[in-house]
């Protein structure tokens, strides 16, 4: 997924790419949680050009794709649908190093690096790669807590059932207090609980 610098104007250049599994398990590396393949391709579309100096470039678009993610309530797996939309602004770097060594290698090896803000950014060279800015943009899109939908009811702490699917006869004990669990260790009652 790479630009070349020196066709871009400042009329916007349309650009897209499209990446399967095997970019994804090359380059993203196996975290919990995260599954090893894609469900859909990851589809990179957009337009890039020169802004008003004629030096910075603004790259803009949107990544999407899917990946099937187990909810974190109820254990099914669901379908995970990415579309995320980006705009990058990168001046020319110049004779610039960055302080931190790994954006300085960012910069070396993709033709540009991001500051703290992924928005901003510098470019040097005669091609820009976005395959890291990308993978950067799914990871901030997974859900730290996946669900399978908002309302999902999850799985019954006693008997296990999928209270999505049907309800159980089980009763439902929930402490008063979050110290009735303390409570019950000591074989009283806890401050605070009725």
């Amino acid at each position: 997924m790479k630009l070349e610098v020196e066709r871009l104007t400042s009329e916007p250049l349309p650009y897209s790419f499209e990446a399967g599994t095997p970019w994804w398990e090359q380059r993203m590396p196996a975290q919990p949680g995260v599954p090893r393949e894609l469900a859909e391709p990851i589809v990179v579309e957009g337009t890039a050009y020169r802004g008003g100096s004629g030096e910075e470039l603004i790259v803009e678009g949107t990544v999407s794709g899917a990946l099937d993610l187990e909810c974190a309530r109820c254990l099914a797996r669901y379908r995970h649908r990415l579309h995320e939309p980006y705009r990058l602004v990168l001046e020319p770097a110049g004779t610039r190093i960055p302080a931190e060594p790994e954006a300085a290698r960012a910069l070396s090896r993709n033709g540009l690096c991001l500051l703290d803000e992924i928005e901003v950014g510098w470019y040097r060279g005669s091609e820009i790669q976005l395959d890291e800015v990308c993978l950067e943009l799914i990871s901030l899109a997974l859900p730290v807590k996946p669900l399978c939908r908002e309302d999902c009811a999850g799985l019954c702490s006693r008997c296990g059932a999928d209270r999505n699917e049907a309800s159980c006869s089980c009763d439902e004990v929930a402490p008063n207090s979050p110290f009735a669990v303390l409570a019950a260790l000591r074989g009283g009652k806890a401050e605070g609980a009725d």
